[in-house]
């Protein structure tokens, strides 16, 4: 009994100390990427989408004309 108590024991402590080597891994993975990867910047100019209204490079839109406008 005491044999499977001590085993059931060193099981749960495996588990959280895989847990904790996973968050430090996760925790070091995310620092590394926010100090290697710099925001890109935009190049261009941006044009509004008059359908949903966001905005998109000027090289990526796409142009229609209806009556004129």
């Amino acid at each position: 009994m005491v044999g499977f108590l001590g085993f059931i024991l060193l099981v749960v402590v495996a588990y959280f100390a895989f847990l904790a080597l996973r968050i430090y891994a996760g925790f070091k993975r995310m620092k590394t990427q926010v100090r290697g990867s710099a925001a890109p910047r935009a190049r261009g100019f941006m044009v509004k989408d008059e359908v949903c209204g966001t905005y998109i490079p000027r090289e990526e839109a796409l142009t229609e004309m209806r009556d004129g406008v």
